[in-house]
């Protein structure tokens, strides 16, 4: 081959850019305001719409029972899943991750999801019976007057969509899929990882009361231990939707049952 048709041949074509693969500690916990700060937007968007179709004579009761409508809180509910799918979309797109295979979207086998349910069933029991033993209720207080109002407002059905769907979605999304990923590679690892992230959650459950923040902490870790032992984020999505549907159905049995 001659020098000219050296010089003229094109160049090698550049490597392809590595992703940066996993958000570690700081960039995890920035993003992960920045997600929480898109659900509280999301959730707040339907208050303001619900407040400003009330109309004229708004004053802080006035507030109160439209933000705490079943309504309000159902739609509120839903609209915090797409803003926090979209925030962790834009932050696993710069990381140059896939969605689904960021926050462990993969379905897991029926034998890890019997053991699981299993081991969700026995720590809610414990906590039941933990209740009865104190003369506790086994439902929160917040439950119930949600569940009464959704009944007020012919919304039930909406309600059920919002606590078993639409919730489990947007919790597990954020907590056991975008920041335990983050933190459970970076310094933390996997076991401060599941406890910091159960933190969080309980932390956004501000309706509940010190026991209840107990339990949900315990779930949390729970479901924490799961997604490291089986890689999916799938499986406490669905027994996050079952503990709720669960609560639901005995809140509502209770509440027709004093």
């Amino acid at each position: 081959m001659s020098t000219l048709e050296i010089d003229t041949l094109p160049p090698p074509p550049l490597p392809p850019k590595p992703a940066r693969g996993v958000w570690k500690f700081v960039g995890t916990s920035l993003w992960g305001l920045f997600i929480f700060a898109a659900m509280f937007f999301g959730q707040a968007t339907i208050v303001v719409y619900l407040l400003w179709q009330h109309g004229s004579g708004l004053d802080s009761a006035v507030i109160r029972a439209v933000a705490g409508s079943g309504t309000a809180i159902s739609l509120s509910i839903i609209m915090g899943l797409p803003a926090v799918a979209l925030a962790i979309w834009i932050a696993t797109r710069l990381a140059g991750a896939r969605f689904g295979d960021y926050l462990g979207l993969h379905w897991p086998t029926w034998r890890q999801f019997f053991i699981g349910l299993a081991a969700l069933i026995a720590l809610v029991g414990a906590w039941d019976l933990l209740a009865k033993a104190i003369g506790r209720e086994v439902t929160a207080t917040f439950m119930v007057e949600v569940l009464k109002s959704a009944q007020t407002d012919n919304v039930l059905w909406l309600l059920l969509i919002a606590f078993c769907v639409a919730a489990p979605l947007t919790e597990e999304f954020f907590a056991r899929g975008f920041l335990y990923r983050g933190w459970s590679e970076s310094f933390l690892r996997p076991f401060g990882a599941i406890v910091l992230s159960s933190l969080v959650w309980t932390a956004m459950h501000l309706q509940y009361d010190w026991f209840f923040f107990g339990e949900i902490m315990t779930i949390g870790l729970l479901f924490g231990y799961l997604r490291y032992l089986t890689g999916s984020t799938w499986l406490t999505i669905i027994l996050h939707g079952l503990n709720n549907l669960a609560a639901t159905i005995q809140t509502m049995w209770l509440a027709s049952h004093p």
